[in-house]
């Protein structure tokens, strides 16, 4: 035989992370029924391996919060701040995917109130902190405390609010001073790349993680946990078919008079490519095009609304969010109040612009929404194992808002050929 070795097909981490998902539940389950309790089992494994390994992941996810989320806003907002080339275009874009995401965030939050995902769990929280926390905010402080008194203060303390605010002032003045700025621009975008790459190789430990806190999670419930985490899967679907074929349709329709049917139909493959991909940033290209030759959208907008919805409009992370906040907060037995829910709307929608870059990212920001109202970080283990799933669905929702807030724009600045989109999907592609 020749020296070349063959290459061997590698298990993705999204299929390594759902099969410990699985492993650790079954693993937990076992424990639970199955090994009697005593110090081997409570103290050695339970609350020692499981809990050390599992927890020292959440940990490594924390750790990336503060830096990550900074950077991320500062080069997002260095790409609104050019919104003034092109004026009117820009604002409208912006407001619009700021709208939607809002729309998309309190929507999920209703979705999930109603079916109710995380009752039944019963997980006791560790302690008793997060319940003060979550019943003692009040929304005017919330507001006042957005402007930090110091940010290295913030920084230090992982005050996420006044780090979002100063972080989204500072991109848009790197773009206002554009050239003069040029070394502190180029940093940051240096730097956010060194924190996706650190993300991404922190996530390589994904699979050990979620084993581990999956299997203690089921170790202390057993089977119970199984109904309420199809449940969350259920109200994340819901969520996100009513934002993509309603609430999309429904604005779509409402600003243009275009038909949302033909709209679906034309788009629809990229909806597909979006799904299979699971990143936004790959379907730039196909999105630019389909929007021009299928539904007579200039490429004047669309080369600015689609790179830029990629990076600020992520709707369906945002609907993640929304159900995995009332999820783990109903499997902890912590009740919301309705400043508590006002918080939530107010973080996840600014936190959005962060939110691009890297798949599962969301769930590193999770964590900053969680603690934004007092409630247990360690719960993003719970949905870990399945989010990727729902990340192929969330991906062609968030294309889908970038494809009908560019058309509404079009339409509206007088640059949609109204021809080309009533055309069929044959003369249209000739």
């Amino acid at each position: 035989m020749s020296g070349k070795k063959t290459k061997r097909k590698t298990l993705g981490l999204s299929t390594r992370i759902f099969i410990a998902l699985l492993a650790g539940a079954a693993g937990g389950v076992l424990i639970h029924y199955y090994m009697p309790g005593g110090y081997i089992r409570d103290k050695v494994i339970v609350n020692g391996l499981l809990y050390v390994l599992g927890n020292g992941f959440i940990r490594l996810m924390q750790m990336l919060v503060v830096p990550l989320v900074f950077c991320s806003l500062v080069c997002g907002s260095m790409a609104i701040g050019d919104t003034k080339t092109l004026g009117r275009v820009g604002i409208k874009t912006i407001i619009f995917y700021l709208c939607t995401t809002a729309m998309a965030i309190s929507l999920a939050l209703g979705v999930a109130s109603l079916i109710s995902p995380g009752v039944g769990m019963s997980i006791a929280a560790a302690e008793e902190t997060p319940v003060a926390a979550a019943s003692s905010i009040n929304f005017a402080d919330t507001l006042l405390n957005m402007i930090p008194k110091n940010i290295f203060g913030s920084l230090a303390s992982g005050d996420m609010l006044p780090i979002i605010v100063f972080a989204v002032f500072s991109g848009i003045m790197l773009a206002k001073l554009g050239n003069k700025a040029s070394t502190v621009s180029n940093f940051f975008s240096q730097f956010n790349d060194i924190m996706m790459e650190m993300t991404m190789a922190i996530m390589k430990a994904a699979p050990i993680g979620v084993f581990c806190l999956i299997a203690k999670t089921f170790a202390g419930i057993g089977f119970d946990a199984f109904v309420p985490m199809l449940k969350y899967m259920a109200s994340v679907i819901v969520a996100l078919a009513v934002q993509c074929f309603v609430v999309y349709q429904l604005l779509l329709f409402g600003f243009t008079r275009l038909n949302p049917f033909k709209f679906v139909k034309k788009f629809f493959p990229v909806m597909a490519f979006a799904f299979s991909t699971s990143t936004s940033n790959a379907t730039i290209p196909l999105s630019i095009d389909t929007l021009h030759k299928k539904m007579g959208v200039a490429k004047q907008i669309s080369s600015f609304t689609i790179p830029l919805g990629a990076t600020v409009n992520m709707d369906g992370t945002s609907i993640m969010q929304g159900v995995a906040v009332i999820f783990i907060a109903q499997a902890y037995g912590i009740a919301l109040t309705p400043s508590a829910i006002l918080t939530v709307i107010l973080t996840a929608t600014i936190a959005s612009i962060g939110t691009a870059g890297v798949p599962s990212v969301g769930l590193v920001t999770l964590s900053m929404v969680l603690s934004s109202v007092g409630l247990p970080t360690e719960g993003i283990a719970l949905i870990m194992g399945i989010d990727r799933i729902l990340d192929m669905l969330r991906t062609s929702v968030n294309v889908t808002g970038d494809a009908v807030c560019t058309t509404v724009v079009a339409k509206q600045q007088g640059m949609l050929d109204k021809a080309v989109f009533d055309a069929d999907d044959v003369k249209a592609s000739e």
